[in-house]
């Protein structure tokens, strides 16, 4: 059975529905969140009612920031969570807003399913670790993360899709070809950002995950109508639109 990996939508509806038509073109329908509907753009409201549909979501760390007080937040990610939260306040009915915010307060730190583990961040710390390529040179991190994985884990967070095998390399998905082919051996996967690519690479990126392997899919989309939303509002930094147009 095949089901598609999303993370890090980071409230772009733009780029979520552009992804979610290629999910749907390749008939698959059980799609998993690995966390972070929320922050940096400009529909939190409108991701998170999208979102809220599908079968699995995972705490993300500007979820977990938009409800509680936010702690290692750059001044950007900070004003931007802030101007996120107001927006979860508004919405044409309480039943609406409560709704949002009890779907985020439910929301799953992990997801074990036996040889898969499911996390935003890592096996060892699921809402805020980070796993960057060049992590891979430090053997005693990358030990401690591979002995708490069952067999694959797969996560976003960093933004960078790619995936780390036992070997020791950080393979991109230019570097695999976009379809890495399970081996037996554990894999930590990078399922990277549909929201916020940081890769470069400034289209959109999720998964698809089957028995087999996990194929990298990214999706064209024009991020102009993202960005001019950002620019129309003061609370969220310029940057934060800049940064669609390059993916970094």
């Amino acid at each position: 059975m095949k089901r598609a990996l999303i993370s890090d939508v980071h409230s772009n509806l733009e780029a979520l529905t552009a992804v979610l038509e290629d999910i749907k073109s390749h008939g698959i329908t059980e799609i998993y969140c690995l966390g972070d509907v929320i922050g940096y753009g400009p529909n939190p409201r409108e991701c998170l009612d999208i979102v809220m549909k599908l079968p699995v979501c995972i705490l993300g760390n500007h979820d977990q920031a938009a409800m509680f007080d936010p702690d290692g937040f750059n001044p950007v990610a900070l004003r931007a969570v802030y101007w996120t939260r107001e927006q979860l306040e508004q919405g044409t009915n309480a039943s609406d807003v409560n709704r949002r915010w009890d779907f985020l307060g439910e929301l799953p730190r992990s997801r074990d399913e036996g040889e898969r583990l499911f996390v935003h961040g890592s096996p060892r710390e699921p809402t805020n670790e980070y796993i960057f390529p060049e992590d891979v040179y430090n053997q005693r991190k990358m030990q401690v993360l591979f002995d708490r994985t069952p067999l694959y884990c797969f996560q976003g967070h960093t933004h960078i899709p790619g995936v780390f095998t036992m070997s020791g390399d950080f393979l991109s998905p230019d570097e695999c070809q976009y379809e890495y082919r399970f081996t037996g051996d554990k894999a930590l996967v990078n399922v990277g950002s549909v929201g916020q690519p940081r890769d470069g690479d400034p289209r959109p990126c999720y998964v698809i995950l089957s028995d087999e392997s996990v194929i990298f899919r990214r999706i064209d989309y024009d991020p102009e109508e993202t960005i001019q939303k950002i620019y129309a509002q003061p609370d969220l930094d310029n940057m934060l639109g800049d940064r669609l147009r390059e993916g970094r």
